[in-house]
């Protein structure tokens, strides 16, 4: 299928990790293909495993990629000699951070007194909510991928409690995070969870819907910055075509009346050049988890999307 995309238009593919999606890609195709004149069509998956997949053997030539599903892209067209070419990203798609939250109350005050404790994830392919701060008390020297074991000494093993909402979607959706937040002040003690992880933007929202009510909650540590989406072309894509959907995109003005409110609904004010520096962290996570071997493979025995 490799060199079809100068016939038959560009064709994007997306997650439908909410119904918005739908509104935001009918809007962009319709910007683009008129002022834009790009013959430009979309498909939507449940998943980005299949999403990621169908962009690596040419089945669509580009890809809306969850941070996750370019590692598994870079992954899988590396070990078959594939090309990819990121298109572009988001301006709040840089410099994320993810939080390890615990209640005001709480006398955890560092990662090290996680000890024993019960932390509650998202979902198992959440790279904000599971992946990434499950790192992160990796490198405190909390163990996380074993069954509880008290009295370890320094190098303690961390009760996991994980809210698979959405599995498949890669975190897109808010609800194993949400959950999370709630199990820090579940009424059951013995449903209680110690910490919560969130993205730092979800920390802001959740206050906000009352999930965290105002003073309950601190932050008790950050992961470093990493970034989010990227747009990614495969190997089916014209170059010239890719080339304009590109400077398209970067031209899209949020002053524009038809424009901001599908920039709104995809939580931009801008595109902006992709980066791949920002997923090195995530790359190192992958690892530790053995979510993902190197060549791609899936091998969370507990994922399936």
């Amino acid at each position: 299928m490799s060199g079809t995309g100068a016939s038959r238009g560009l064709v994007l593919g997306a997650v439908a990790y909410d119904p918005k999606v739908v509104t935001i890609w009918d809007g962009f195709r319709a910007w683009l293909r008129g002022p834009g004149g790009l013959e430009f069509d979309y498909v939507l998956y449940s998943n980005y495993e299949r999403q990621v997949e169908d962009l690596v053997a040419g089945r669509v030539d580009v890809a809306w990629n969850s941070p996750l599903a370019w590692v598994r892209a870079r992954r899988l067209a590396a070990a078959r000699g594939v090309i990819l070419t990121p298109v572009t990203m988001r301006d709040s798609d840089r410099d994320l951070r993810s939080l390890v939250v615990t209640r005001a109350d709480s006398p955890v005050r560092s990662l090290g007194d996680l000890n024993g404790r019960v932390v509650a994830v998202g979902a198992v392919d959440s790279p904000q909510a599971t992946l990434l701060p499950l790192s992160l008390l990796r490198a405190a020297g909390l163990r996380v991928d074993g069954p509880r074991v008290d009295n370890r000494g320094d190098r303690g093993d961390v009760v996991v409690r994980r809210f698979d909402i959405g599995v498949g979607l890669h975190g897109d959706h808010v609800g194993g995070e949400r959950e999370a937040a709630r199990a820090m002040f579940a009424a059951d003690p013995a449903d209680r969870a110690d910490a919560a992880f969130m993205i730092d933007s979800n920390l802001l929202l959740f206050a906000r819907e009352g999930v965290l009510p105002p003073g309950s909650a601190r932050v008790l540590a950050q992961t470093p910055p990493y970034d989010h989406c990227t747009m990614t072309a495969g190997p089916s894509a014209d170059q010239a075509q890719t080339a304009s959907l590109r400077e398209l995109l970067l031209d899209m003005d949020y002053g524009d009346p038809d424009l901001r409110p599908l920039l709104d609904l995809e939580g931009l004010k801008q595109w902006l050049p992709p980066r791949l520096s920002g997923y090195d962290q995530l790359e190192r996570a992958v690892d530790e988890a053995g979510f993902y071997d190197a060549e791609g493979g899936i091998r969370a025995s507990d994922y399936r999307p």
